[in-house]
C-alpha cells in the first residue's frame, strides 16, 4: 500500500492573522505616507527572480514593500491628475482581498458572488433607465465592455440582413461602425477583433465643443445604406477621456432609431457623473433609449482595478450572441453570466463595487463626483487667470491647457519636467491640433490647494524651459 498523501498546506488562524496584520500595516503605511513622497519616480530597483525561491513569507513581503510599493503608478497621490485612474477606496482594496479569499468563478451557479453581481447590475440598470429585461456584466474595463456590446450589435445587424454571423462570419459583406473623432480607441480594437476592420470605421467630425455632429452622422449613414453596406452601430460618448465632452445623445439616438442602428454609449469615464448628477439629467434621460452602455467603476467610482461594466438593454440578444447552450435547453431561471459574454472563468469583481456602494451610498458618490468637478473647475479658473497659460478645453473634470508662447515640443518638455520632478503628475494629449497638458480629476484626495500647486508646478517648469531655449538672433536689417 502506498503512503498516504497529506495536504500540501494547512493554515492555522494565527498564521493567517499574522500575514494579514503585516499586509494591513503595509497598506496603511503606503496610503498614508503618499502625500509626502514623489507622485511618481522612475523604477530604480530590480524585481527579484520569481523562480528564485522558496523564500520565507516575511522576506517576500519585505521585497514587496521595498521594490513594489516604493514605485507606484502615482494615482493614489493627491497631486496626481493625469489619466482616468482614481486612488483606490480603502474598503474596495480590502474587499478585493475578501473576494480573492473565496476565489470563485462567477460564470454562474448559486453562490454568493453571483447574487452580489446581480445586485450591482440592478443598481446601474435602474440608474440608466433600462428595463428589467436588460442585462449587465462586470468585465475587465471599458474596452471589454465595448467589445461585448458591439459583438451583440454585430449579431443583431447580421441577423437583420439574413446572415448567421456565428456560423459563417461576415460572409463577405462589409459591416461598418460609426465613431466620433473624439471617441475612444477601444472601438478600433473592437472593429478589428470582430472582423469589421478599422478601415470600416466611419469617423464623424466634431463640433467646436468636441462633440459628434449629428448632421454629419446622418449623412454618412444614409450614404452607406445607399452603397449596400451593413451599418452595425454608433458609438457615442458620455464624457470623452480627452476633453470631457458629452455627445448630443438625444439627437444621435433619434438617428439610430430612424435607421435601426444600435447605439452604444461609452460612459467609461463620464458615466457616473451623468447617471448621478442632476446637472446631467437631460443626458441621463437620453441614456434610457440607448442599446448598451460601458461604465468603469474603477474610474470615477474609485473601485480598485479591474471593475468595468457593460449594460445591455436586451438580454435575449446578448444571450443569442454568446450562449453555447442550445435554445431548447436554456432556462429562464437565473441563466449563467457566461451565456451573455465571452469569459467562462470570471473573477468576483462585484464585491468591491457592492461594498463601496453600501458604504458611501448614491448620495455619497454624488458629493464626491461633484467635488472632483469643483476641483477641476478651480484648476481651470487658475489657468484662465494666468496670462502665461492657455486653456484649451474643460469638460466634466478634464482640463486641457498649455504654456502660451511655447511651441508643441517645448510644451512636451514642460510635461516631462513636471512628471520627473515628482511634485505633480499630468498627462499629455492633443486638442485642436496642438499639444496640451491634460489634467483629469477623479481623485477625492485632491483639494483646491493641490490643484493650484499643480498649476504652479507647470509655471515653474515652463519658466525653466523658457530659460533653456536658445536666444533667437535678431532679424537681418531690411535691405530696402
Amino acid at each position: 500500500m502506498s503512503e498516504p498523501i497529506t495536504p500540501a498546506w494547512e493554515w492555522d488562524a494565527d498564521e493567517v492573522r499574522s500575514i494579514g496584520h503585516r499586509i494591513a500595516d503595509l497598506v496603511a503605511d503606503h496610503l498614508t505616507a503618499l502625500p509626502g513622497k514623489p507622485v511618481w519616480q522612475p523604477y530604480e530597483a530590480t524585481v527579484p527572480p520569481a523562480d528564485g525561491g522558496p523564500v520565507g513569507l516575511d522576506e517576500v513581503l519585505d521585497e514587496i514593500a521595498e521594490r513594489v510599493l516604493a514605485y507606484p503608478f502615482g494615482n493614489g497621490h493627491p497631486r496626481y491628475a493625469a489619466w482616468v485612474n482614481s486612488p483606490p477606496h480603502v474598503l474596495g482594496a480590502y474587499a478585493e482581498t475578501l473576494a480573492a479569499t473565496l476565489n470563485p468563478s462567477v460564470a454562474g451557479g448559486d453562490h454568493a458572488a453571483v447574487h452580489v453581481e446581480r445586485e450591482v447590475i440592478r443598481v446601474f440598470r435602474e440608474l440608466a433607465g433600462f428595463p428589467d429585461t436588460g442585462m449587465g456584466l462586470l468585465v475587465s474595463g471599458g474596452s471589454m465592455a465595448t467589445l461585448t456590446a458591439l459583438a451583440v450589435a454585430r449579431h443583431r445587424a447580421a441577423e437583420r440582413h439574413g446572415l448567421d454571423v456565428r456560423e459563417h462570419g461576415l460572409a463577405g459583406r462589409t459591416f461598418v461602425l460609426y465613431l466620433g473623432t473624439e471617441g475612444h480607441g477601444s472601438a478600433r480594437k473592437a472593429a478589428e477583433l470582430l472582423g469589421i476592420g478599422s478601415a470600416n470605421i466611419r469617423l464623424i467630425p466634431a463640433d467646436a465643443d468636441h462633440r459628434m455632429r449629428p448632421d454629419l452622422l446622418r449623412q454618412q449613414v444614409e450614404a452607406d445604406k445607399g452603397a449596400g453596406v451593413v451599418p452595425v452601430a454608433v458609438m457615442a460618448s458620455a464624457g470623452t477621456v480627452n476633453t470631457g465632452a458629452i455627445d448630443p445623445l438625444t439627437e444621435i439616438a433619434g438617428i439610430c432609431a430612424e435607421h435601426e442602428l444600435w447605439l452604444h454609449v461609452d460612459g467609461s469615464y463620464g458615466g457616473p457623473a451623468v447617471l448621478l448628477l442632476d446637472d446631467h439629467a437631460p443626458v441621463r434621460a437620453a441614456l434610457s433609449a440607448v442599446d448598451s452602455i460601458a461604465l468603469d467603476p474603477h474610474k470615477w467610482l474609485y473601485a480598485p482595478v479591474d471593475a468595468g461594466l457593460v449594460l445591455l438593454r436586451d438580454a435575449q440578444l446578448a444571450r443569442d450572441a454568446f450562449s453555447l447552450v442550445p435554445p431548447y435547453l436554456r432556462t429562464d431561471d437565473e441563466p449563467w453570466f457566461s451565456e451573455f459574454g465571452f469569459d467562462q472563468t470570471r473573477p468576483f469583481r462585484a464585491l468591491k463595487v457592492w461594498a463601496q456602494l453600501r458604504h458611501l451610498g448614491l448620495d455619497g458618490y454624488r458629493r464626491l463626483i461633484a467635488r472632483d468637478i469643483a476641483v477641476a473647475g478651480r484648476l481651470a479658473a487658475v489657468v484662465e487667470a494666468d496670462p502665461e497659460l492657455e486653456l484649451l478645453a474643460h469638460g466634466l473634470s478634464v482640463v486641457c491647457f498649455r504654456s502660451a508662447g511655447l511651441a508643441d515640443e517645448q510644451n512636451r518638455e514642460v510635461l516631462t519636467e513636471v512628471q520627473h520632478a515628482g511634485r505633480a503628475f499630468l498627462a499629455g494629449t492633443t486638442v485642436n491640433g496642438v499639444f496640451a497638458l491634460r489634467a483629469c480629476v477623479v481623485n477625492p484626495r485632491m483639494g483646491s490647494a493641490d490643484a493650484e500647486a499643480i498649476v504652479a508646478e507647470v509655471r515653474r517648469a515652463a519658466g525653466l524651459i523658457r530659460r533653456r531655449a536658445p536666444r533667437r538672433p535678431p532679424p537681418p536689417p531690411d535691405p530696402r
